[in-house]
């Protein structure tokens, strides 16, 4: 039997995402630390994190995140790509964001 409060969406480029309306985040002088308001767990994020969180404010596909980041900083396609993969991993096994298909307007 699978456990599906363990789930993880399948993410890829065309994944629209977008913070999940059950988190909280607050700005700590340089680290964004993020409540989800159901379990009352933190998670902390650095900058580009933090910037990435910001993004994620609004429904975007992961794409349009990754195009975002490689403009504003020093980071090659490869690098970027794959760390804000692990990122978003990390968010959602956090239950921090919510997963929709690229088509949807709206998430």
């Amino acid at each position: 039997m699978i456990d599906s409060s363990i789930h993880q969406h399948r993410i890829d480029l065309s994944t629209r995402v977008k913070c999940s309306e059950d988190a909280m985040a607050a700005d700590l002088g340089g680290e964004l630390a993020i409540l989800n308001l159901k379990t009352g767990i933190y998670y902390g994020l650095d900058e580009v994190g933090g910037r990435i969180w910001g993004l994620l404010k609004e429904s975007r596909t992961v794409h349009e995140v990754r195009d975002v980041i490689l403009q504003e900083y020093a980071v090659d396609d490869a690098t970027c790509e794959r760390d804000l993969m692990k990122l978003l991993a990390e968010l959602d096994r956090h239950k921090l964001l919510q997963f929709g298909h690229a088509s949807d307007q709206k998430i």
